[in-house]
């Protein structure tokens, strides 16, 4: 397993998270370590605009959208998998075709969107087996996509937001898996089982 140097500060709880499912790991921006990996995670905590910057140095920008492997993009990892996103205007590795927006603030719903929260599921598949309503997982972030044709779950937060997408061979989680206790390490082996 590889997981992206997106620059996020939630490598090392991911990496921590990984080993309790006895899943070694290794942080990389190496292009070739990530073509040959069996499986890659893109997680990202920060702002679009650095993340992306990050990615197109060693030229992943290029790399990611070709990958074949299963790969899953975590929070900010999820909505650069997007074409654009408003964060800083900024062009994204365009998986999904649609894009991310600035979360509104409003009476009991404050951006961040940050707390515990349950998913509507909204498609079958193997990412999401084993899951019900009851399942609760972490969310902190300022933007979001809207429910599209991609989304498998999505999760209310004033309106209806993309919390699991799919496209192909790649997936993506609006909330932290690595900070969503029992219910996020099942996800994880989920995706290790793909």
């Amino acid at each position: 397993m590889v997981i992206i140097d997106s620059g996020g500060a939630n490598l090392a709880s991911l990496v921590y998270a990984l080993e309790r499912l006895d899943t070694p790991s290794e942080v990389s921006s190496d292009p070739k370590r990530i073509r040959t990996a069996r499986r890659v995670l893109l997680p990202g905590v920060g702002a679009a605009a650095d993340a992306m910057q990050r990615l197109r140095r060693p030229g992943l920008h290029e790399l990611i959208p070709e990958l074949t492997q299963p790969l899953l993009g975590i929070c900010l990892g999820m909505q650069l998998l997007y074409r654009h996103s408003e964060e800083g205007d900024t062009p994204c590795l365009g998986v999904i075709d649609s894009d991310v927006q600035r979360l509104e603030p409003a009476l009991g719903r404050p951006v961040p969107h940050m707390g515990w929260n349950t998913l509507e599921i909204d498609e079958d598949d193997p990412l999401l087996r084993g899951f019900s309503a009851s399942d609760y997982f972490y969310f902190v972030h300022s933007f979001a996509a809207a429910r599209g044709p991609a989304t498998l779950a999505s999760v209310n937060y004033g309106r209806a937001l993309t919390a699991v997408v799919r496209r192909d061979n790649f997936w993506g989680v609006q909330f932290h898996p690595e900070r969503s206790g029992a219910a996020g390490a099942r996800l994880l082996r989920n995706f290790l089982e793909l």
